[in-house]
């Protein structure tokens, strides 16, 4: 990393105004990716994070699938708005999906019976710690994304396409590409309120 930690943690922004172009090469992303899997931690160390990496047509067919889905449920005096949304994740280099295998979380509620309402939130909580380790390592590499959630809207119709385990639920979607436009200034709330520290 060509930052220190926070200098990456800062460098985070939603990004929505993508191309087709990647300043990193494929086998980086999966670099990334794989790394990001290997060491974001889990709930009882129980690896139950899964990603899929999306390029070229397979990035392009995910969002296809997702405005097929939505075009049937979302009024057509809404959908403009929605089709715009959509065609700008397309317009994107590829897509993370992040996936939790529940047959790790439905074993682990059979072994530890008394945590067991708790897993699938702790399965949540490690998605989420992957999905923001994804998404800096790919700003500190010069790659703009953004986090989606159209699950489980589109749940069904991607395993079949892509062929993923029935096992694996779909958690979150993350377009990324060369940016476009760099986001506005972000605002803060006053951080007095915000965290507080007990002597």
């Amino acid at each position: 990393m060509s930052k220190n930690f926070f200098e990456a943690v800062k460098g985070r922004r939603s990004i929505y105004a993508i191309s087709k172009e990647s300043p990193i090469s494929d086998a980086e992303i999966q670099e990334i990716v794989e790394a990001a899997v290997l060491h974001s931690p889990t709930s009882f160390n129980s690896q139950s994070s899964r990603a899929v990496v999306l390029l070229g047509d397979k990035h392009d067919k995910v969002w296809d699938i997702t405005a097929d889905t939505l075009r049937k449920i979302v009024p057509t005096e809404q959908f403009e708005g929605t089709a715009q949304k959509l065609s700008s994740f397309k317009a994107g280099y590829g897509t993370v999906l992040f996936f939790e295998d529940q047959a790790v979380v439905k074993h682990l509620q059979e072994n530890f019976a008394l945590y067991a309402e708790n897993f699938p939130i702790w399965s949540n909580q490690s998605s989420g710690i992957l999905q923001f380790v994804v998404w800096t390592a790919f700003a500190d590499a010069g790659l703009g994304a953004s986090l989606q959630h159209y699950n489980p809207l589109i749940d069904d119709e991607v395993k079949a396409t892509f062929d993923i385990p029935a096992d694996w639920k779909l958690i979150a979607q993350m377009p990324f590409g060369k940016t476009v436009n760099a986001p506005g200034e972000k605002e803060f709330q006053p951080i007095e309120e915000r965290v507080k520290v007990i002597k």
